[in-house]
């Protein structure tokens, strides 16, 4: 009998840092390849100095492409266990799907990477769900001004790890929040001093 051929879904820093997550990983990210899903960078991370990653966010996020590597491992929930050990997530936090059935935060989630599976012949898909907690840590809402305004009152190691992740994102990540650091002339300072 083959094994079933599951997707790892990612869209953040798994795409240029796989870690742990890469022996269990056979060929190369397909980039843009992966169903379209809601994100925004309105999360607050500790595993990254403080500093605002992206997040699927149905509330404030906007459809962004995803990208997908194969995993080795026949078994959703096999694969499930390689990437919660890759994120240090609980179970409950990654997302799973297959043809049947699945888990996340969000059914609507579950729903497009099934209907994605079928479409492109995958049998199953893991990805991280970890959810927006802008609010939990700041006591505001998330908006672009409150990202920004977070972001500016950052320094140090902190400041450079949120800069790093935010500009090593892949480019297909173009939520509002990213729209408006391009524009933002106190980011572009921050490029052009790391450019020198």
């Amino acid at each position: 009998m083959a094994l079933s051929k599951i997707a790892i879904i990612g869209w953040g820093s798994l795409i240029w840092d796989l870690e742990v997550l890469t022996p269990h990983t056979r060929g190369g990210w397909q980039m843009t390849k992966g169903p379209r899903l809601p994100m925004e960078f309105s999360r607050i991370s500790p595993k990254r100095k403080m500093g605002l990653v992206v997040c699927l966010d149905p509330l404030v996020g906007v459809e962004c492409a995803t990208h997908v590597i194969r995993s080795v491992r026949g078994d959703v929930q096999m694969a499930l266990k390689d990437l919660a050990a890759r994120e240090r997530a609980p179970h409950g936090r990654i997302g799973w799907a297959d043809i049947a059935r699945g888990a996340s935060r969000m059914n609507s989630v579950v729903l497009q990477v099934q209907q994605w599976c079928a479409e492109n012949g995958w049998d199953g898909a893991v990805w991280t769900d970890l959810e927006p907690n802008f609010r939990d840590h700041t006591g505001q809402d998330f908006s672009v001004d409150q990202g920004i305004a977070y972001l500016k009152a950052l320094d140090g190691r902190n400041l450079s790890e949120a800069f790093e992740y935010i500009e090593n994102a892949p480019r297909h990540t173009k939520t509002p929040l990213r729209d408006a650091l391009r524009a933002d002339d106190w980011w572009q300072s921050l490029k052009k001093n790391k450019q020198r």
